[in-house]
């Protein structure tokens, strides 16, 4: 059996392990949450090293790519800095293939590509495919970049904004510790609903989970969430406060859906190539193995 496991910066309350199958192959994925330690988690990355077919980067990226253009990340890169054997990836590949289409791949359960008037993510750069894909069915796209990594009170409105902010900050905010930028740990238990007005405006709400459950309103009747890794628990909760659809980038497996960077881990040791695979080999695999966003209806 291929085994996959994502090491994680975030919470072990998350934790999860199923054996999923790709064509005939069973693939052991593990998700292991070092709780905000960050040594805890570069040596769980250290003693998997060699012992396992691949390894996922979770709760911090290796790398940002925006435009075409990576910027590196210190704080994830140290993570890894003892992985000799295993090829570790961030799920940046996914993002750029799965996120990018995930309305094209999720119309068949949505009844059609989808048209928004205004969508709100709360963080673009981190996901620039989820907000190429969101910018395509929205007329008006605002990001809360600024707000919710940094907070400062700007809203960035349209992609052409986002790249030039990109261009500006990130060789900044690569050097920082993930902790500023970030929740990890228990932090990510809490939430502190901030800048509600964009919210309550936009009708469909876009980006990573741990920001949009940390800081989203009580009231989101009649939204929909396009997000990546929700537990039982989390679908409950936003069924709890209305919204309409919501779709997870990457597939549910026994009630939960996996982060990008578990799902390129278990499709990297599936692949048997000893190292990342390439976008055009992830758009491969997501066109012959058939592997679609989820999609759940949870208010009328």
């Amino acid at each position: 059996m291929k085994r996959a496991v994502s090491v994680s910066l975030g919470s072990s309350k998350r934790n999860k392990k199923v054996v999923i199958h790709f064509d005939d192959t069973p693939v052991s994925v593990e998700r292991i949450g070092a709780d905000g330690d960050a040594d805890k988690a570069r040596q769980l990355f250290a003693e998997l090293d060699g012992k396992v077919d691949a390894l996922g980067v979770g709760g911090v990226e290796l790398y940002l790519r925006v435009a075409g253009k990576e910027y590196p990340l210190r704080s994830g890169l140290g993570l890894i800095k003892d992985v000799k054997q295993t090829p570790a990836v961030d799920g940046r590949g996914l993002k750029h293939t799965l996120e990018r289409r995930v309305f094209e791949l999720a119309a068949e359960q949505l009844g059609g590509i989808p048209h928004y008037r205004r969508a709100f993510v709360t963080l673009g750069v981190d996901r620039y495919g989820m907000a190429q894909a969101v910018a395509d069915v929205a007329d008006e796209i605002v990001f809360g970049d600024l707000m919710f990594a940094l907070g400062i009170p700007i809203a960035v409105t349209g992609l052409d904004n986002l790249r030039r902010l990109a261009r500006v900050l990130l060789p900044i905010v690569a050097k920082l510790p993930i902790s500023m930028v970030y929740p990890t740990g228990e932090k990510q238990e809490t939430i502190e609903p901030k800048f509600e007005k964009y919210w309550a405006q936009a009708d469909l709400i876009a980006g990573d989970f741990l920001y949009i459950r940390k800081h989203m309103p009580d009231d989101l009747a009649g939204k929909d969430i396009l997000t990546n890794t929700t537990t039982a628990a989390d679908v409950e909760l936003l069924k709890a406060r209305g919204v309409r659809w919501l779709i997870t980038t990457t597939p549910r497996y026994e009630g939960r859906s996996f982060g990008t960077n578990m799902m390129e881990a278990a499709l990297t040791a599936y692949a048997g190539k000893g190292r990342p695979l390439t976008e055009d080999e992830l758009n491969e695999l997501i066109d012959r193995l058939g592997l679609r966003p989820h999609v759940q209806r949870l208010n009328p």
